[in-house]
């Protein structure tokens, strides 16, 4: 029996990995894929696997990509499931969602953590990517942030968390998604350099949202003040969180972490 869950899937020539995230969301009811007109094979793998395609044009303002989905797309339900295509939901997540949905939740949405794999190991240890990517679509929303002159981010809502429209409790599960950053090292560069410009301007135009748990809120904002958060990032990855025991590649994984937060250092102190 299919999971009551609208899956969105917004992409932008992702193709290389999509098939093997498609791959892993057959108990879903429904699946959406969001593109913003890819040269690659996303469409095929769209049809390959009987998932509705939607073209997505951004007109340069609010609402971005997902809320757009949000309040554009034809959902069947009232919770959606937002996955990157360089994410893999495992049968176990599958399981656990299948059993939190055996009634509907009582909860507004739900975090889920994500595993990376980096130079092609799954990593035990370090950091985890936490998004509250499950959620009631009625009761959480995107907020509008002063980004727009911002570089880098563009269509797609950046780096923070959808928000409570009104009171309710957000909760968390307990399995882990994968997620895939096996890219090249310039395509990470590349990237990356995208999302520090992103980050200095929201930083220095003090846009960042709330981030729904308040104490996550806090830390958060002590971070982007800190000078040194670069080196606290890669203590907290391969020190605090145990990175180290996932060896070469646990290493490589908490300083490419040193290495972002210098670009956002390097950057606020060169203007």
């Amino acid at each position: 029996m299919k999971i009551n869950i609208s899956v969105i899937i917004t992409t932008k020539n992702a193709g290389d990995q999509l098939a093997a995230c498609l791959a892993t969301l057959g108990d879903f009811d429904q699946i959406i894929i969001v593109d913003s007109h890819s040269g690659d094979s996303t469409a095929e793998l769209s049809a390959r696997f009987h998932t509705e395609f939607v073209l997505y044009h951004w007109n340069g303002k609010y609402p971005k990509k997902r809320q757009w989905c949000l309040d554009t797309l034809p959902l069947k339900h009232d919770w959606v499931f937002f996955v990157d295509a360089d994410e893999i939901v495992t049968p176990a997540l599958t399981e656990e969602i299948r059993r939190k949905f055996q009634s509907p939740p009582t909860e507004a949405g739900f975090f889920i953590s994500g595993n990376y794999i980096w130079n092609g190991k799954p990593l035990s240890y370090g950091l985890k990517n936490n998004k509250l990517a499950l959620f009631n679509h009625h009761k959480i929303h995107f907020p509008v942030i002063d980004d727009l002159n911002c570089p880098g981010m563009g269509e797609i809502e950046g780096h923070y968390q959808p928000v409570l429209k009104d009171k309710g409790y957000i909760g968390a599960l307990k399995t882990s998604l994968l997620h895939d950053a096996n890219h090249s090292h310039d395509q990470w560069r590349a990237r990356h350099q995208r999302y520090a410009a992103w980050e200095i301007c929201m930083t220095r135009k003090k846009a960042w949202p709330k981030d729904p748990i308040p104490w996550r809120n806090f830390a958060k904002y002590l971070l982007r003040h800190n000078p040194l958060k670069a080196e606290l990032a890669f203590l907290h990855c391969y020190v605090l969180k145990l990175g180290f025991l996932d060896g070469a590649a646990g290493y490589d994984f908490a300083k490419s972490r040193w290495i972002y937060y210098h670009m956002i250092r390097s950057g606020m102190d060169n203007d």
